[in-house]
């Protein structure tokens, strides 16, 4: 493919001669200024909005559209052409039409398909010069793996999830948080009539495009079967061997397959609170999913589970927030604790406020972790502002 014909589709991607489509603003948080010597990193869940925001970055960083090159790898017309060489002959073509005009911004949206970016990608970085590049991708995996050696030091990671509560309510101001936690967050959906037949279709292509090709699954109704199961019994410890046994699979590959799962953003694990690694290891993991109404098309029961989709919302909140999440189970039951800079924090998820074996199971954790801080209750009235008060995990997410 000649430069001529990768500019033309780095036409279509841009907004040389036209504004890009209204939206809703992300509330993410990203760095004061783009730099050519570290590359920007928009990781997430598959139609979660990376490209959106890319794409809203032309505002926020006060752009010039006619400097900003986009392109998205999974265009059709790019197949057979995901190869570093392309990405070198798209990004001088562009150079060249614009021998004057400094900085020139690129994003390469989900960049994990094009085979030897990381190194290329570093090379610029290393010499840097007019170029600043975002990129963005849905796997965790191929994306941290090289970054954290050939890239080390290079760049900027920022995650995007589906919508907050907030950012629901500027496509459905009138929605209530119920209404939240049965759409869900993924933005097409929210604003469509046909928002669960998107939803059922997102989670085939993750499970298809981002888990099943990266670990080399020979059955995807088994892997189907895995996802679902976990979505099913979010909340609760789940083994593996469990998980292993239900699905006639391995194990080793009940494990492999979770640890796809999560670097695709479709779940989460959420190991169990102690400050013993060896007793954390021999514990089981909770998982919840990265969306409320993502589990409720995928799932059985779940279609009434308020209090079950209010706890999933609690996690992801605390996950976008920075947080390492864990559970406590021992005396009593905590549904999560995070770490903070001034000490442990135990949350409780209930629907209309805490009974007395909630406060029970706190009562054991504070005598277990004295020094632990006052627990968090979220209730369907202070979700997600309950969560705000929480110190960050580090001065660093301040």
């Amino acid at each position: 493919m000649d430069k001529n014909q990768l500019l033309e589709i780095g036409r279509d991607w841009s907004f040389w001669d036209r504004k890009p489509p209204k939206s809703v603003a992300r509330a993410v948080e990203l760095p004061k200024a783009l730099s050519n010597r570290t590359a920007l990193v928009i990781q997430g869940v598959r139609r979660c909005g990376k490209s959106t925001l890319l794409t809203q970055m032309i505002g926020r960083y006060g752009l010039e559209r006619k400097n900003c090159l986009f392109v998205n790898f999974e265009d059709p017309r790019l197949a057979g052409h995901l190869n570093f060489e392309s990405l070198e002959n798209l990004v001088r073509a562009f150079a060249d039409a614009r021998p004057d005009a400094a900085p020139l911004t690129v994003f390469l949206d989900e960049i994990q398909w094009v085979a030897g970016w990381e190194r290329w990608l570093a090379s610029k970085l290393e010499r840097p010069g007019r170029f600043r590049f975002v990129i963005s991708g849905s796997n965790a995996h191929l994306l941290s793996g090289e970054l954290s050696t050939v890239l080390t030091g290079r760049h900027v990671t920022v995650e995007l999830f589906p919508f907050d509560p907030a950012e629901f309510r500027k496509l459905r101001p009138k929605a209530s948080l119920a209404d939240y936690l049965h759409r869900g967050g993924f933005p097409e959906p929210v604003g469509s009539e046909d928002g669960d037949l998107l939803l059922r279709q997102y989670f085939g292509d993750i499970l298809q495009r981002d888990v099943r090709e990266r670990v080399g699954a020979r059955s995807s109704l088994s892997l189907r079967q895995v996802a679902q199961m976990v979505f099913e019994s979010a909340g609760s410890e789940l083994s593996l061997r469990r998980i292993a046994a239900a699905s006639g699979i391995a194990v080793e590959t009940a494990a492999a397959w979770l640890e796809a799962c999560e670097q695709a953003y479709l779940l989460f694990s959420c190991p169990w609170f102690g400050f013993s690694e060896r007793k954390r290891s021999h514990r089981n993991r909770k998982y919840y999913p990265v969306d409320t109404a993502l589990r409720r098309v995928s799932v059985t029961r779940a279609s009434r589970d308020m209090g079950k989709a209010l706890e999933c919302a609690t996690f992801v909140e605390l996950r976008k927030r920075g947080f390492d999440v864990f559970y406590w189970r021992d005396a009593g039951e905590v549904d999560f604790v995070v770490q903070s800079i001034d000490g442990s924090t135990p949350i409780q998820v209930t629907l209309d406020g805490a009974a007395e074996r909630h406060m029970r199971s706190l009562d054991a954790f504070h005598e277990t972790f004295p020094s632990a801080r006052e627990a968090v209750i979220v209730t369907m009235d202070n979700f997600p502002d309950a969560l705000a008060n929480i110190p960050p995990s580090s001065p660093a997410t301040t």
